[in-house]
């Protein structure tokens, strides 16, 4: 079927969309968002468990998870900003 092609487009297209998004959000309001990321993610879990198809379910749970892992993405964003500075420093 033609949902797991659809899945993998949402996948890679969501990847890159969280990237920028930590990016900017860290970037700007530092790292307390992640209750935000916290929420989506637990909400997502819950509708995961309660959906009535596999592919909701399939398509929550993932939600679910990229959401917590971006809370980790969150706090070690500020490091890796340092550490970009620093380098842009050294090669100036």
């Amino acid at each position: 079927m033609y949902i797991g092609v659809l899945f993998g487009i949402y996948v890679f297209l969501t990847i890159g969309i969280y990237h920028v998004l930590v990016v900017k959000i860290e970037e700007r309001l530092g790292v307390w968002p992640w209750l935000i990321f916290l929420l989506l993610g637990l909400i997502s879990i819950y509708c995961s468990w309660t959906a009535s198809s596999h592919s909701w379910s399939l398509w929550w749970g993932y939600n679910a998870f990229l959401n917590l892992w971006t809370i980790v993405e969150m706090f070690e964003q500020p490091e890796r900003r340092l550490n970009k500075e620093k380098l842009q420093s050294i090669s100036q």
